[in-house]
């Protein structure tokens, strides 16, 4: 059992099971993923945690 969807890069139908590449259709758009990535053509555009705020990063003392 796999998981099935498209490749984000071109769009073509890819699948888990017979795709070495998977989420990608091919070694190529694999790549052209991470030189977008390495061009910094992607960004994040907002920090996960916001670390202005206190206590934020402290971690929660009342769980086990």
């Amino acid at each position: 059992m796999g998981v099935a969807s498209t490749c984000p890069i071109c769009r073509k139908p890819t699948d888990s099971v017979n795709n070495v590449d998977f989420p990608f259709c091919s070694e190529r758009c694999r790549l052209t993923d991470l030189g977008n990535w390495a061009n910094e053509k992607y960004v994040i555009s907002e920090p996960v945690i916001d670390e202005s705020l206190p206590g934020q990063n402290e971690p929660d003392e009342s769980q086990p």
